[in-house]
């Protein structure tokens, strides 16, 4: 004899769960027809805590990446690699200037995260290259200095 194992059906498993496009596309459209009765509210506070949290999950990646290159193109003597270095810095600044444009609240978690990023692009380079670099952020932690200055071109590192 065989048993079966009870599985939920499709009508008792949420839209959310289903398909969560569509559940998006239905709640922007309960949401400006001022349906609130219908909103699935929970689900929506959970969609929107995540994305705060991915905001800010990708400032500190971008800062991490951002603060690696920098550390790269000011201490390791490798000329045949600036121009790239270069490149990623002028990108990785880009999107963060978009991100904090957009948001400009999330300065105060760049600013926040910047020592925490620090330490891992430190720990990320000091693996990569045998290089002495320095312990400490040694350059301006002005936003709009790290997010502008070539430091490399500075005598003072």
């Amino acid at each position: 004899m065989t048993q079966s194992i009870a599985t939920p059906s499709a009508e008792r498993v949420s839209l959310y769960d289903r398909d969560l496009d569509l559940w998006l596309e239905i709640a922007i459209a309960q949401l400006k027809a001022g349906d609130f009765n219908n909103l699935d509210v929970e689900n929506l506070i959970e969609e929107l805590e995540g994305l705060s949290g991915s905001h800010k999950r990708e400032v500190e990646t971008r800062l991490k990446r951002l603060i690696e290159h920098i550390l790269k193109r000011c201490y390791v003597d490798m000329p045949d690699c600036f121009r790239g270095w270069e490149v990623t810095i002028i990108n990785q600044r880009d999107e963060l200037k978009k991100l904090l444009r957009q948001s400009p609240s999330l300065k105060r978690h760049f600013m926040h995260s910047f020592d925490d990023s620090f330490a891992t692009a430190l720990e990320i380079v000091r693996v990569e290259y045998d290089t002495d670099f320095p312990d400490t952020w040694r350059f301006s932690r002005d936003l709009d200095m790290v997010l502008s200055a070539k430091f490399w071109e500075s005598q003072n590192y």
